[in-house]
């Protein structure tokens, strides 16, 4: 079984913002795979489906970005799942807009809710997805930034990332995580 967490806030105020990416990649993978992310249950939007023969479960947490984590574990502790199972997608300040990487475990890098993920797991020990969206032009604030959609020339830029993200994802479902490493952390 894999579980695919997007992080992002609900509602349609924050639909498009940079901070939303995470939800954004769950929605395609959605559509592609034939699985409604429409039922509510632990805190979160869920959807269940089986590709090549596999559970899969698509998570959108409910709870706002910084309480992301009280939506995860309660699925985790569920499923009764290996965090070796479960990969997260998530916005990243630190790689330019249209750059995705894939990491197999790692720090919160200062994102909210990747730290409520780390902490209601107790662990940093999972897969991860990064979409850049890149850092605000001084003097605007991170927390302003973030919650802003992007720009129209950005929009085209960060669409393509998705679908890389999306391809990631399933070349993960596929294959390993390491393949997938393997062939989407390039440089762009």
């Amino acid at each position: 079984m894999k579980l695919i967490v997007g992080l992002g806030n609900p509602g349609t105020l924050y639909a498009r913002t940079r901070h939303n990416v995470g939800f954004r990649v769950i929605d395609r993978l959605g559509d592609q795979w034939g699985v409604s992310v429409n039922r509510r249950k632990w805190d979160a939007l869920i959807g269940e489906g089986h590709i090549r023969g596999e559970k899969v479960v698509l998570l959108k947490p409910q709870t706002y970005m910084n309480r992301s984590g009280m939506a995860v574990r309660p699925v985790v502790d569920y499923f009764q799942l290996d965090v070796e199972d479960l990969v997260v997608v998530y916005d990243d300040l630190d790689l330019p807009p249209g750059q995705i990487r894939l990491r197999l475990k790692g720090s919160a890098g200062g994102h909210n809710g990747m730290k409520s993920v780390i902490q209601h797991l107790g662990t940093e020990q999972f897969k991860r997805v990064r979409i850049g969206i890149g850092r605000p032009e001084p003097p605007q604030a991170v927390t302003d930034y973030v919650l802003e959609p992007f720009t129209r020339d950005e929009e085209k830029i960060v669409d393509e990332a998705l679908d890389r993200a999306v391809d990631a994802i399933r070349c993960w479902t596929e294959s390993t995580f390491l393949e997938a490493m393997n062939r989407y952390n390039v440089k762009e």
